[in-house]
């Protein structure tokens, strides 16, 4: 489906959507693999989640953020509202024009690929109680990933 059709399938489906996400049952669909191109060669593998799916990640996304976002470094750009690369390039030169001498830059390689779900969800479950949510948030770490036709597992 593409998020032009979404608003007259959710006219539909919507009621069917929401009674399964308010009793826990929502299942999310497998993730579609595709390969991009890494600056450094080889390729980086993103997993597309349906419209659907995303719209409810996005829905996750807008309860969670303000939760954590207070509890992230002030020092941290990445993946974070209202920050770029830029900014933090800008923050760097700050850094080092006060005289300090170092700036440490973290990419985990993988990380997503390698995250503990059990520790990660531990975590989560420290700020949120809500177990219909936190059961949603773990189907969607192990929604299947779809490459060629054929699902594979994540763990």
């Amino acid at each position: 489906m593409t998020v032009g059709e979404l608003k007259a399938w959710l006219q539909t489906h919507w009621p069917a959507v929401k009674a399964a996400l308010l009793v826990g049952s929502y299942l999310p669909r497998e993730v579609r693999a595709v390969d991009i191109p890494k600056p450094s060669g080889g390729l980086r593998t993103l997993g597309v989640p349906t419209v659907v799916d995303r719209l409810i990640q996005q829905a996750v996304l807008q309860v969670l953020q303000p939760i954590f976002e207070n509890g992230f470094s002030e020092s941290s750009y990445g993946f974070r509202p209202g920050r770029n690369a830029w900014q933090a390039v800008q923050a760097v030169r700050d850094h080092v024009r006060s005289g300090r001498g170092w700036v440490v830059d973290i990419d985990l390689a993988k990380f997503f690929d390698r995250v503990n779900h059990d520790l990660l969800m531990a975590r989560v479950a420290r700020r949120i109680g809500d177990i219909r949510l936190l059961g949603l948030i773990r189907r969607f770490l192990q929604a299947g990933l779809l490459r060629d036709g054929t699902t594979q597992p994540r763990t």
